[in-house]
């Protein structure tokens, strides 16, 4: 099954629908779940420093028969290796763990506000690195808008991705906006809200447990993931769906083939609470969020 790509900034293809592998405490699961999803057709593997499975990741891709050209591989730098020559550093890391000899895109992982210098130091060294020829594409993850702003006002290159919590529950109206504005790339990490169900004070069932959701899926024969995923391809949102149950894998993927009218979307815009379910970019540092890459 074909998928259409969306054109970065830059002019690199991407895939419009991504698979999205975190098992950190899992990383066993890894190699069988990547080469499920590139036998699936989809062809954008997201992965992670801080995630500890790059190593599985790369040993998939290479193994999977497919050529490496065909695979859109993103990872991101970790806020532990913030810094210039850190950074540096932490993508060598990167490489080295994936067994490859380049990525697509590169991301910062959070902004970082609290030591934004750090931030701004490792954009830099990521700029390196597209120049250089390491990777691709370049952008940012969990950036709200005003963190954008700031990072223009010193980067030499527009980000090509920003990557961040989005679902029907939290549409991120204003970042697709701000994003939009300065011809970045929007992607949803826990495109289906899965992150509401996890949230300890969080007593509301996820997207995928809502009834408007599971009738609009009624009308068109699909599942609510499907449902979830089609609403974020039509407003332009490239989607990383995460899972490692083939049957799952393959429901998400089958989501093109069919559109929602406009009154459903409207009424899946109306499920917007406008609050993040993550953790508050603006405070994120490494003392709260202790994660270690395992080298």
């Amino acid at each position: 099954m074909s998928q259409p790509y969306v054109t970065l900034n830059n002019g690199v293809a991407m895939p419009a629908l991504g698979f999205g592998i975190l098992n950190r405490d899992r990383p066993y699961l890894t190699v069988d779940a990547v080469r499920q999803a590139l036998e699936t057709g989809y062809r954008l593997v997201d992965t992670a420093a801080n995630y500890n499975n790059e190593r599985e990741v790369g040993e998939a891709i290479r193994s999977s028969g497919i050529d490496r050209s065909e695979v859109f591989l993103t990872t991101k730098l970790w806020i532990g290796h913030y810094g210039y020559e850190e950074a540096l550093n932490g993508f060598s890391g990167s490489l080295r763990r994936l067994g490859l000899d380049y990525v697509d895109l590169y991301l910062l992982h959070w902004p970082y506000p609290l030591n934004f210098e750090a931030t701004l130091a490792s954009y830099k060294a990521a700029e390196k690195l597209l120049a250089d020829g390491r990777v691709r594409a370049i952008g940012v993850s969990n950036f709200k808008p005003e963190h954008i702003e700031r990072l223009l006002e010193h980067a030499g290159t527009v980000p090509a991705v920003n990557q961040i919590e989005l679902h029907p529950f939290f549409a991120q109206k204003e970042a697709r906006k701000t994003n939009l504005r300065h011809g970045i790339v929007t992607e949803a990490w826990a495109p289906l809200g899965n992150i509401v169900a996890r949230n300890p004070v969080n007593a509301t069932p996820g997207p995928l447990d809502h009834p408007l959701i599971a009738e609009i899926g009624k009308v068109h024969g699909r599942t609510n993931g499907q449902i979830i995923l089609r609403w974020h391809l039509e407003k332009g949102v490239v989607a990383i769906p995460k899972s490692v149950t083939p049957e799952r894998i393959r429901s998400n993927f089958d989501i093109f083939d069919f559109k929602l009218s406009v009154e459903e979307l409207e009424a899946l815009d109306a499920l917007d609470t406008g609050s993040r379910f993550s953790r508050d970019p603006e405070i994120v540092d490494v003392e709260t969020f202790p994660i270690k890459v395992i080298d």
